[in-house]
């Protein structure tokens, strides 16, 4: 089958990833991303739209229609958040997307960028992953043809792209003793971005997918 994917967030760390994999990758025919800026990348697979207001998109609803994949790779920290804020952010407006995106293609599959340690009982007491873990089982019940909800830990960025977090830089050393020490814990940028890809086209027995879940579904192509 012929990927014709949306992308949200290919302006941040792993949405760029993941749009660098896409554009690369045969299988992958056709690809709109939706941004508050320009992502600075031009390809005739890409398409761009630049939308301001996220939880608005009754202007550009027409233009969602004909894919068969999301990769969902918005996301913001829960530092310094309260619970209310974060929960806006990472709940209602991945679902409002989500919901008029399993609308309008009943036959696309929805992939999820979460994070490990993510609650999926919703009642912890670690308020993020309480909420990712809401997050995850909403989308999961939603029409969708199938959704994945992945959990990566430490993401070792791909050299050459530009969006790699300043932190990241700094441990991108020590990747190859952190992958031997906690390899349930740590993966590529490049890995995850197959393993989407590889979602989509080739489906996964699991659901919820943890770093080392990714890797084997990234060497599936």
């Amino acid at each position: 089958m012929k990927i014709k994917a949306i992308i949200f967030g290919a302006t941040g760390m792993v949405g760029e990833g993941v749009l660098h994999e896409c554009l690369s990758h045969p299988v992958v025919e056709k690809l709109l991303v939706i941004n508050r800026r320009p992502c600075g990348v031009g390809h005739e697979k890409l398409a761009e739209i630049i939308h301001r207001d996220f939880f608005d998109l009754e202007s550009i609803e027409d233009q969602l229609s004909g894919f068969n994949a999301c990769f969902f790779c918005m996301g913001v920290s829960s530092v310094r958040k309260k619970e209310e804020e974060y929960r806006r952010i990472t709940y209602d407006l991945t679902i409002y997307i989500a919901q008029i995106l399993a609308n309008k293609n009943p036959q696309m599959t929805f992939c999820y960028v979460s994070g490990a340690g993510t609650d999926s009982s919703e009642s912890g007491r670690i308020m993020w992953a309480r909420l990712k873990g809401k997050t995850e089982n909403h989308l999961l019940n939603l029409p969708f043809k199938a959704a994945y909800m992945f959990r990566p830990g430490y993401i070792q960025p791909t050299q050459g792209l530009n969006n790699a977090y300043n932190i990241y830089k700094l441990f991108m050393p020590f990747y190859p003793l952190w992958r031997m020490l906690a390899p349930k814990y740590v993966g590529t940028l490049n890995e995850l971005g197959l393993a989407m890809i590889h979602a989509v086209s080739n489906g996964s027995v699991k659901k919820v997918l943890d770093s080392q879940d990714i890797r084997v579904l990234a060497d599936k192509g």
